[in-house]
């Protein structure tokens, strides 16, 4: 069955798997909606980060033997920065419509890559979506929630420097490695802010089971595509394909939570497609046999896989 598994992924184009990943990525941050009712943003990220190191653990054992003392740091940065971005995003997505948290976050990796490229033009991209994200949050009719816009943007920071430490961890630690090292530091992290929240909410029956299934689609599955498609495509190919996720999170938002985005909402959305797209260049690149690093993220791209 493994093998059969194998050979369809293989044979697979690399952008299907992308294009998966992205959907898994934003359909579970929709079921989340549910847990968050429950026990809150904070506490839906930290029991997402417990049962993710659970499920990690199972398939790889994470090589602690291998860690030295100059690692240290740049795990456990990667570790909260990973944890919060999580918990920034579902705090958002709480207060605004899905697509919008989606976009307003995707500032967050496109500013870095305007930032760190020798380009100075590509600092026209992340002005071209922040348009798109005024057009997407509609102020003039007075009823954003600033708060709601103002966690999506510590998310968007988080996902940025998520990209810029991915490259020191890559170099050490393979992918599903790296993650079962930088994930337990994720739970401990969220604890202090998460655990508050689970125990003083509403705890039903349905909340752990349907938490754990959320975390086996991400981190688990949705990263797993997310590094199959990387073997096989170049980092800014990927970030092509990433661009469109904002375009899925108002897609997953509209079938799974009945959030319709209004016109100017949806030329908001395309603006940042546009944006997003514009700032990479496409490519790809034969098959590459596993090996021991991680596919770190490239200063001129933001194709990063995310860990939650």
């Amino acid at each position: 069955m493994r093998s059969a598994l194998t050979r369809t992924l293989t044979a697979a184009p690399p952008w299907s798997m992308a294009v998966a990943a992205m959907l898994t990525i934003q359909l579970a941050n929709a079921l989340s909606v549910s847990v968050i009712g429950q026990v809150g943003p904070a506490g839906t990220a930290w029991v997402r980060m417990c049962f993710g190191v659970v499920f990690l653990w199972m398939i790889s054992r994470p090589a602690i033997r291998s860690i030295r003392r100059r690692d240290l740091p740049a795990l456990i940065a990667l570790g909260v920065v990973t944890g919060f971005m999580t918990a920034f995003f579902l705090a958002a997505v709480e207060r605004i419509p899905l697509g919008t948290a989606v976009a307003i976050e995707f500032l967050g990796p496109l500013t870095v890559a305007g930032i760190m490229s020798h380009r100075r033009k590509a600092l026209v991209w992340p002005l071209l979506a922040l348009i798109g994200v005024v057009l997407l949050t509609e102020p003039w009719h007075g009823t954003i929630d600033l708060v709601g816009v103002g966690f999506a943007l510590a998310a968007g920071a988080c996902w940025g420097l998520y990209n810029v430490l991915t490259q020191h961890v890559g170099d050490r630690f393979s992918g599903i490695s790296g993650l079962s090292l930088t994930i337990p530091v994720a739970a401990l992290a969220t604890l202090p802010v998460g655990l508050p929240q689970v125990l003083g909410g509403s705890l039903e029956w349905w909340v752990l089971p349907v938490a754990a299934g959320i975390a086996l689609i991400t981190p688990v599955i949705a990263f797993g595509l997310e590094m199959l498609a990387l073997r096989r495509m170049t980092h800014t190919a990927f970030g092509t394909l990433l661009s469109i996720e904002p375009a899925f999170g108002v897609l997953i938002g509209l079938l799974v939570l009945a959030q319709a985005p209004t016109l100017m909402q949806v030329l908001g959305i395309a603006l940042v497609v546009v944006a997003g797209t514009a700032a990479q260049h496409g490519g790809r690149r034969s098959a590459k046999p596993v090996v021991t690093t991680d596919v770190p993220a490239t200063p001129g791209g933001v194709a990063t896989p995310r860990a939650a």
